[in-house]
């Protein structure tokens, strides 16, 4: 029974949590990071791919904003900046496979005495049918059902690195996975966990949950 019993467990409290009101986010950050850095004036560094690119303005609309409650000011390009900004995100899909029992009350396999209407003591009421005290639908095996769904891996990476040689001062990467596809939808999330304890410890994952209001909102 442990066989499927745990994997569905595990599965059913997985598809519970999309209906919960928090989202969860992996977080682990790596950095050298000086001690004096409020007021340092920053420039995002956007790939060819990511040049006149609506989704990447929405995300680093994002970042901007935690910069900006960080004390960071956005410079007008990169000659006046200290710091260069490179970000990078996607998304792939899994299939998470689950076998559980397929029990259906209507049928106990071929044995003489076991289907809906069997003779007593073994029929549908009797004392290993459903409403028995020893019935158990995980006994002998059963008949299993097996079922799959799609997981979604989200990930972001944003790096922070010295304008004036280049040296990577904050690299942070954020994995977060759902039963719904869209990336956008997580993206504010998962900013907000990317700079949660800035800069926070070095080399360490971190577990971050962050509640959602009815309207879909982080709630502080």
């Amino acid at each position: 029974m442990k066989r499927w019993l745990y994997p569905f467990l595990a599965a059913a409290s997985l598809l519970l949590s999309g209906c919960a009101s928090v989202i969860e986010s992996n977080v682990t950050s790596f950095h050298a990071w000086p001690p004096q850095t409020a007021g340092r004036s920053y420039v995002f560094a956007p790939t060819p791919e990511q040049q006149n690119n609506l989704e990447y303005d929405n995300y680093t609309g994002l970042i901007r904003q935690e910069l900006q409650v960080l004390g960071f000011t956005e410079a007008r390009d990169r000659q006046a900046a200290q710091l260069s900004v490179n970000v990078s995100y996607g998304m792939s899909t899994e299939q998470v496979v689950v076998t559980r029992p397929a029990y259906d009350p209507f049928f106990y396999g071929p044995p003489p005495g076991w289907g809906r209407f069997g003779p007593h003591p073994y029929g549908f009421y009797g004392p290993y049918g459903p409403y028995g005290p020893f019935y158990d639908p995980f006994w002998n095996g059963g008949p299993l059902q097996t079922t799959s769904y799609p997981v979604f891996l989200r990930r972001l990476q944003i790096g922070i690195s010295s304008v004036s040689d280049g040296k990577k001062l904050f690299d942070v990467v954020v994995d977060s996975d759902g039963n719904r596809a869209g990336l956008a939808a997580a993206m504010p999330y998962m900013v907000r966990a990317a700079f949660a304890d800035f800069p926070g410890p070095s080399g360490v994952t971190r577990h971050i949950s962050m509640k959602v209001d009815k309207n879909g909102e982080p709630v502080d």
